[in-house]
C-alpha cells in the first residue's frame, strides 16, 4: 500500500512538473453531454423561492446548488431573492416577485426569460463570441460585453438599464435591433406597436449596490485557493471547511460540522436532469464543487475532497460515484442500488449521454494520474470497463450506502449502510442505471411551494431563438411532458442581431468598474464594505421581512472540527465575509426613464456624510425620493 501511494505521488509530481502552470484537461468525447456545458447553478437563496421543472406535478421549494436545465423556472415570493451562476465571473440575480426561466444553454449561449419582477445580470467577464439573452414580454435583449444590467417589468412595460460600461442590443416584437449604449436606459411600452424611450441610466438602487457587494465577495482570490478559478461553488469551501496538504494527494479540503460516521453522497437526493440523467443534489451549502469535480479520499481517519492538479477547464459531471448492484442472477422485488464516492484517480463510468459515451471509462476534467484497479495507467491506454473491479473507497468502513430501487430518485435519501460481507457481493454497474425517473425525481424538494400567479406564468416573451424542448426525452423516460405549469404561449421569435467583434468600452468614470460611486446613491447610506457576520448555511435564514430595513438574525459559521488536523497556515489570510441580506425592492423603485440630451449628465445633490454601517447593524432604511409625477 505504501509503495503504491509513493508511485501515485511521484507520478502526480511528474505530471505537474511537465507544464509551466495549469494542466489542460482532456477533451470530453461527447461535448454537449459530457463537459462542454457547466449547468447554471442555483448559488444563493433568500426568502421564499419556488422551482419547477418539466415533468413535475407541482412547484417545489428551491434548493441551493441545484443544476438548472433548459425549461426550468424559478419564482421568488415577496421576500425572495435567488442568485444563479452562469459563468466563473457572471451571475444573475432575481429580486422579490420575479419569475425567471432558463430557455437555452449552450457552450457559447445562454437564454433567460423574465416575465415578472426585476433581475440583475452582473457580467464581470464574458468570452469573445458568447451571448447572454434576456427575453421579456416587450423585447429581447442580447449581451455580448461585460457590464452590469438591470431589467424591470411592469404590467405592459419593460425597463432595461446598462451600467459599468456595459452595452447591449434590444430587439422589440415589431422593430429592428437597436443598440443600447453604455450607461443608458431604455423603456419599451407595448408589444405590437411599442413606444420606446431612451435616456441616461438612473442612479443605482440599494438592491443594485447589494449585487455589487455580493459579486465582490464571491470573486475574492482566496475563494479559488487550490482549484481552478473557473470552478463554480468554491466560495463555500472557504466558509465551511479547511484546506490541508496530504503527502499522496496534495491539497485536500475537509468539511467542518459533519456528524460522526458521515460519508460523502449520503445527505442529499438523486434528481433527474434531462441532459445529464441522474444527478446528485447534496443538502450541504458547500455541496457543488466536491460532488461534481475532483475525488474523495479517506486519509488518517477522515474524509477529504482532493481536487487534484489544477486544470485549465474544469469539466462538470452529474456525480462522481461508482454504482453497485447485487449479484447477477438474483431477482428481488425491489433490489437495492448502492453507490460509493470515486477514489483518487479512478474513472467514472458514465450513465448519462449518448451511445458511445455511456459505459466508457472517463476522466473528463481530471488532471491527476489515472488509476485502474490500483494501478496507474497511461493516458493513451485503452481501458475495458469490464475489467475494472477495484474501487478503493468501496472498502472504507460504511462508505457504501444505498436505497431500494423503488425509493431511488424519489426524495431525500434515507440511506442504508452496507456491511463488509455484503459489499463483497456487490458488482459495479457499467453504464446506464436500470431505474426510471418519476415526477418526484425532477423536484428539488419534497415540499410543495408557492405557485406564481397564472397571469405571470402565461406571459409570452419576445426571443431570438425558440426554447429548447426536452419533451421527447421526458416521454422516453415515461414522464409527463404536459406544460400546464409553465408559460403556455410560445415565444415570439424575432431575427437575432448580427454578431460584432467589439471591445469592452471604458468604465463609467474613475473607479466605477470596481465600486459604485457615492454620488450615485443620494439620500442613502452606502453599505459598509467591512466584513459582515458569516451566515452558518451560506445564506440568511428564510423569513419575511417587515420592511425595507428588517433582517433576520444571521448565525456564525460553525468552526468545530473535532480531532481533525489543523488547517494550513497559508489559508488564514484576511477574507471579507458575505454581505448582509438583500434589501427589499418595491414598486416605488421601478425605474422611470428621464430623457436627457447627449450633453446632460446626472448631478445628484451633495448630501451630508453618513456614519459607516457596523457589521452587526441592520442596513439603513431607504429614504430615496419618489419619482416626480408627470
Amino acid at each position: 500500500m505504501r509503495t503504491r501511494r509513493v508511485i501515485v505521488a511521484l507520478l502526480t509530481l511528474s505530471v505537474a512538473a511537465s507544464s509551466p502552470g495549469l494542466i489542460p484537461a482532456a477533451d470530453p468525447p461527447a461535448p454537449e453531454q459530457s463537459g462542454e456545458i457547466t449547468p447554471t447553478r442555483v448559488s444563493y437563496l433568500y426568502g421564499q423561492v419556488s422551482f419547477w421543472r418539466l415533468g413535475a406535478q407541482e412547484w417545489a421549494e428551491a434548493k441551493p446548488n441545484t443544476p438548472l436545465a433548459p425549461g426550468d423556472i424559478l419564482y421568488t415570493g415577496q421576500d425572495g431573492n435567488v442568485e444563479l451562476q452562469i459563468g466563473p465571473r457572471a451571475f444573475v440575480r432575481a429580486g422579490n416577485g420575479t419569475q425567471i426561466g432558463l430557455d437555452n444553454e449552450e457552450p457559447d449561449y445562454v437564454q433567460f426569460r423574465v416575465t415578472a419582477g426585476h433581475a440583475a445580470f452582473d457580467v464581470r467577464e464574458i468570452p469573445s463570441g458568447h451571448t447572454v439573452e434576456i427575453d421579456t414580454p416587450n423585447a429581447a435583449f442580447t449581451i455580448e460585453n461585460r457590464g452590469y444590467y438591470h431589467v424591470a417589468l411592469a404590467e405592459d412595460t419593460t425597463t432595461f438599464s446598462t451600467y459599468r460600461g456595459g452595452s447591449a442590443t434590444v430587439t422589440p416584437a415589431a422593430g429592428a435591433a437597436t443598440p443600447v449604449a453604455a450607461n443608458k436606459q431604455i423603456v419599451i411600452a407595448g408589444a405590437e406597436t411599442p413606444n420606446v424611450e431612451t435616456g441616461a441610466a438612473p442612479p443605482l438602487s440599494a438592491w443594485d449596490r447589494w449585487n455589487h457587494q455580493r459579486t465582490a465577495y464571491l470573486l475574492q482570490p482566496m475563494n479559488s485557493q487550490n482549484v481552478s478559478p473557473a470552478m463554480y461553488g468554491t466560495e463555500e469551501l472557504v466558509q465551511h471547511g479547511s484546506w490541508r496538504t496530504e503527502e499522496t494527494y496534495g491539497p485536500v479540503w475537509v468539511p467542518t460540522s459533519v456528524p460522526p460516521g458521515w460519508v460523502p453522497y449520503s445527505t442529499g437526493r438523486w434528481i433527474w436532469d434531462p441532459r445529464f440523467g441522474w444527478t446528485w443534489l447534496d443538502a450541504a451549502p458547500w455541496g457543488w464543487a466536491p460532488y461534481h469535480y475532483g475525488r474523495w479520499v479517506f486519509v488518517r481517519g477522515y474524509w477529504g475532497w482532493a481536487p487534484g492538479p489544477v486544470v485549465v477547464r474544469p469539466v462538470y459531471a452529474p456525480a462522481l460515484v461508482v454504482f453497485l448492484g447485487g449479484p447477477v442472477g438474483v431477482a428481488v422485488a425491489a433490489r437495492p442500488l448502492h453507490w460509493a464516492p470515486l477514489g483518487w484517480g479512478e474513472p467514472v463510468i458514465p450513465w448519462w449521454g449518448r451511445p458511445g459515451f455511456v459505459g466508457v471509462a472517463w476522466w473528463g476534467g481530471w488532471g491527476g494520474p489515472r488509476v485502474v484497479n490500483n494501478v496507474v495507467v497511461n493516458r493513451t491506454t485503452t481501458v475495458n470497463v469490464t475489467n475494472i473491479n477495484v474501487y478503493n473507497n468501496v472498502h472504507v468502513h460504511n462508505a457504501v450506502v444505498g436505497v431500494s430501487e423503488d425509493r431511488f430518485g424519489r426524495g431525500s435519501v434515507q440511506t442504508t449502510r452496507v456491511d463488509a460481507a455484503r459489499v463483497r457481493e456487490l458488482t459495479p454497474v457499467r453504464g446506464a442505471l436500470d431505474v426510471k425517473p418519476v415526477a418526484a425525481s425532477v423536484m428539488s424538494a419534497d415540499r410543495a411551494a408557492l405557485r406564481p400567479p397564472e397571469a405571470v406564468r402565461d406571459r409570452n416573451v419576445v426571443a431570438t431563438r425558440a426554447p429548447r424542448d426536452f419533451s421527447p426525452a421526458l416521454r422516453a423516460q415515461g414522464l409527463s411532458a404536459e406544460r400546464e405549469a409553465t408559460p403556455s404561449a410560445a415565444a415570439r421569435i424575432v431575427p437575432g442581431p448580427k454578431r460584432t467583434i467589439s471591445v469592452t468600452p471604458p468604465a463609467e468614470g474613475p473607479g466605477s468598474s470596481q465600486r459604485p460611486r457615492p454620488s450615485e446613491t443620494p439620500n442613502a447610506r452606502r453599505p459598509d464594505p467591512s466584513p459582515a457576520p458569516s451566515p452558518g448555511a451560506g445564506a440568511p435564514r428564510p423569513g419575511r421581512r417587515e420592511g425595507p430595513s428588517g433582517q433576520p438574525d444571521s448565525g456564525q459559521a460553525d468552526s468545530k472540527q473535532g480531532k481533525r488536523p489543523q488547517a494550513d497556515e497559508n489559508e488564514r489570510g484576511r477574507r471579507s465575509g458575505p454581505p448582509p441580506p438583500p434589501p427589499a425592492h418595491s414598486s416605488a423603485e421601478s425605474r422611470q426613464v428621464h430623457p436627457q440630451g447627449p450633453d446632460q449628465r446626472r448631478r445628484p445633490e451633495a448630501k451630508p456624510a453618513q456614519p459607516p454601517q457596523r457589521s452587526n447593524e441592520r442596513p439603513p432604511e431607504r429614504t430615496e425620493p419618489r419619482q416626480q409625477e408627470k
